[in-house]
C-alpha cells in the first residue's frame, strides 16, 4: 500500500475514537501521580479551609464563605491541574516516543487524538469535581448552588480554556517531564494571581485586576457568583473565550506531531 493510498483511505469514525479513548483511560489509571494528584489535592484544600469557612454566612439562603470561595477554588483547581499540567504531559510523551508520528501514517487523524485526550480528561475532570462536591456536603455540607446550568456551563468554558492551554503547554515541551514542568509553573503562576495561596483582595491592585481576567481568577470568581446568585462580572467569561482562540490559535501555529 503506498502513502497516496493511506491518506486516501477513509477515516475512521467512532469506533476507533472510541479504542482511542479506551487506550488513553488505561494509560490514565496507570500513572498512579497523574490520577490522585488532580482529586486528592483539592480534597486536601477543602478540608483544610472547611472548618474555618462552613460557619461563616456571606449570602442569601445560608451561603456560607465555603460555598462562595473555597468551593469554586477546589473545583477551579481539578480542571486546572488535569488541562494544564497531565493532558499535555501525555502529548509530550507520544511525540517525544514516535507515537504521534507512526499515528500520522495511518488514517487517525490529528483531531481524533485531540479529541481521546480532551475526553479522557473531561471524565477524569467530572470524577474529580463529583468527589470534591461528595466530601464537602459530607464533611462540612454545602449550599446547593443558585444556578447549577450557569455553574456547569462555567466550569465548561473554564475547562476549555484549561485545556487550550495545555495544548500550547504540549506544544512548546520536548519531554513529559518539561511539559510537567512548565505546566506546573504556569499553574502555580495563574493560581497566585488567582487566589490558590489567599484572597486575591491581598494581592496589589494591578496584579488583582491581571489575576481576576486570567484563566484561574476568572473561573474562580465567575463560579463563586454564579453558586451563590450574585451577578456574573462579564470580563471573566469573556476573558475564558479569549484564552481558548488565542490557546487554539497559538497551538496550531506551534504544535508539531514529529
Amino acid at each position: 500500500m503506498t502513502a497516496h493510498d493511506i491518506h486516501a483511505a477513509p477515516r475512521p469514525g467512532l469506533r476507533a475514537t472510541r479504542a482511542l479513548v479506551g487506550a488513553e483511560m488505561r494509560m490514565v489509571t496507570r500513572d498512579t501521580a497523574g490520577l490522585i494528584v488532580p482529586i486528592a489535592l483539592p480534597v486536601l484544600v477543602l478540608v483544610m479551609n472547611g472548618s474555618g469557612t462552613s460557619a461563616e454566612i456571606v449570602g442569601p439562603g445560608a451561603m456560607t464563605a465555603f460555598d462562595r470561595f473555597v468551593l469554586p477554588l477546589a473545583l477551579t483547581m481539578i480542571i486546572a491541574v488535569i488541562g494544564i499540567v497531565n493532558m499535555p504531559s501525555f502529548l509530550a510523551l507520544y511525540r517525544k516516543s514516535g507515537v504521534l508520528k507512526r499515528l500520522s501514517t495511518t488514517p487517525i487523524g490529528p483531531t481524533q487524538v485531540l479529541a481521546a485526550q480532551v475526553i479522557t480528561s473531561a471524565v477524569q475532570a467530572t470524577l474529580g469535581i463529583g468527589i470534591a462536591l461528595s466530601a464537602a456536603a459530607l464533611l462540612f455540607g454545602i449550599t446547593p448552588p443558585h444556578n447549577p446550568i450557569l455553574v456547569a456551563a462555567i466550569l465548561v468554558l473554564g475547562a476549555a480554556a484549561m485545556y487550550s492551554l495545555g495544548i500550547v503547554v504540549a506544544a512548546v515541551a520536548p519531554t513529559a517531564n518539561s511539559a510537567v514542568a512548565i505546566g506546573l509553573t504556569l499553574f502555580l503562576l495563574l493560581g497566585a494571581t488567582g487566589g490558590l495561596f489567599g484572597p486575591v483582595t491581598d494581592l496589589p491592585d494591578p496584579v488583582m485586576a491581571i489575576g481576576e481576567a486570567l484563566p484561574f481568577g476568572a473561573t474562580v470568581s465567575a463560579l463563586g457568583a454564579a453558586w451563590s446568585g450574585t451577578p456574573v462580572d462579564v470580563a471573566g467569561p469573556i476573558g475564558l473565550v479569549a484564552t481558548v482562540f488565542l490557546g487554539i490559535a497559538c497551538a496550531v501555529g506551534l504544535f508539531r506531531w514529529s
